[in-house]
């Protein structure tokens, strides 16, 4: 037998981000003066989610207190689960090729598939166990997550959804996400997903280091790219469910299942800057150059995962949406440019300046350290010789970014996969010889 409670608040986000939020779904259920009162409202236990160290800057801790039907710890034990399509140590993939890599979006699973069961990692670099680095994946589902949560001890989830839309419950509220939106599940944030169109496919980068934040904006000044009031936390939702449920945890890149016979989503309320968020990339503030040239790719930057080392990131979340190209006398599409930094690339909607064609929706592809890459044959040909004494539009587009200081390193199931293009290396073949000693 299971018994079913759930109470949620509308509407359904607090805006702000790495903010103090405090929000509850019952009236009187934050304690007043004390994070963990002797008696809690409503006979509720105080527990806290510590996301980074104790001793952490104040400007850098990030902490939640949670206050719950059950603590967290009540469950059975784990045991393990098969998990032979993930990766989190990049020490144990083939050697990397130093070949442009670019593949087909991957096929619809036929069997039920949940949103978890539905993820394939395709690259990444340092290990979970190191917290250093990060894994990519993409994930392809066809069922709603049936009496079965999900957390992550690993790494927060940046979710970049392709097709379909995710109904994902959380600890802390729900957030409904669509495509051209993103979510982020910090580490150990328990969760289930919901599919309202029956099935859904994205992308997925699990940040094994420190977390996300928004970038400082320099000369920019105090505004542009994105901006913080655009970053939505739930409000307290909770679920008073008792029945049979399953409670997986990924650790170290390992899958492990309890029996749980509660639903572990049971916070009544919260207070904190540890917490999910969503954030509509329609919102970016798009930055560029109206006189000549165009700046560095930096200035779409959305988040960054900071590193050891001041101003170079362990991963740069950057997106490419619709905008106006004004400058003059300026080829105007990306330029053929190699970077000490890695990226891997995926496409929400519609086409990608830079090729013109082969790059599909759900599709991605991968350049590493050094690898040249840059315009395709056709679209060089075609910036060459437009008007720039007009703006041109680039629109119907939404393309993504992963960046990393460290080589990104494809995992068997990517190298070895049929979705791999084979013939991508073709895109650039066609680029001609124009030098002419004689004519400047």
């Amino acid at each position: 037998m299971e018994s079913s409670t759930r109470r949620e608040i509308q509407p359904g986000y607090q805006s702000g981000f790495a903010n103090e939020f405090a929000t509850e779904a019952l009236p009187g259920a934050l304690p007043q003066g004390r994070n963990s009162p002797q008696r809690a409202p409503y006979g509720l236990y105080a527990e806290q989610l510590s996301g980074t160290a104790f001793t952490a800057p104040r400007g850098h801790n990030r902490r939640s207190w949670l206050y719950r039907i059950r603590p967290a710890a009540v469950h059975q034990p784990f045991t393990a689960l098969p998990s032979h399509r993930l990766v989190a140590n990049f020490a144990d993939v083939p050697p990397t090729p130093p070949n442009q890599l670019r593949w087909d979006p991957l096929p619809m699973p036929t069997e039920p598939t949940d949103f978890i069961d539905g993820w394939v990692t395709m690259a990444g670099n340092g290990a979970a166990e190191a917290m250093s680095g990060c894994a990519i994946h993409v994930y392809a589902a066809n069922r709603s997550m049936q009496d079965r949560y999900f957390y992550n001890a690993d790494g927060e989830l940046l979710i970049v959804p392709q097709a379909g839309r995710l109904s994902i419950f959380t600890e802390m509220g729900k957030l409904d996400v669509e495509p051209f939106e993103i979510a982020v599940i910090p580490r150990g944030v328990r969760f289930s997903v919901a599919l309202p169109d029956g099935r859904a496919s994205g992308y997925i980068c699990e940040n094994f280091g420190a977390q996300l934040r928004l970038p400082d904006l320099g000369p920019i000044g105090s505004n542009g790219l994105a901006n913080p009031r655009d970053f939505l936390t739930p409000h307290a939702a909770y679920e008073d469910r008792e029945g049979d449920f399953e409670l997986v945890a990924k650790l170290n890149g390992h899958l492990w299942r309890a029996d749980i016979d509660h639903s572990p989503l049971d916070v009544v309320a919260w207070h904190g800057n540890y917490a999910p968020y969503k954030y509509d990339l329609r919102h970016f503030n798009t930055i560029g150059s109206i006189s000549y040239d165009h700046p560095d790719p930096s200035i779409f930057l959305v988040l960054q995962s900071q590193s050891d080392t001041p101003g170079v990131d362990s991963i740069d979340f950057v997106i490419f949406p619709p905008r106006w190209l004004a400058a003059e006398d300026t080829f105007r599409p990306p330029w053929f440019h190699r970077n000490v930094a890695s990226e891997f690339m995926g496409l929400v909607h519609g086409a990608y300046d830079a090729k013109a064609e082969g790059f599909m929706p759900g599709g991605s592809s991968l350049h590493n350290c050094m690898s040249g890459h840059g315009p395709d044959a056709d679209t060089f040909e075609k910036a060459s010789n437009i008007d720039t004494s007009k703006p041109n539009k680039v629109d119907n587009t939404m393309a993504f970014m992963f960046e990393t200081r460290t080589l990104i390193k494809p995992t068997r199931f990517a190298l070895e996969t049929a979705q791999l293009q084979a013939h991508y290396y073709e895109c650039w073949q066609g680029l001609k010889k124009h030098f002419n000693p004689e004519q400047r």
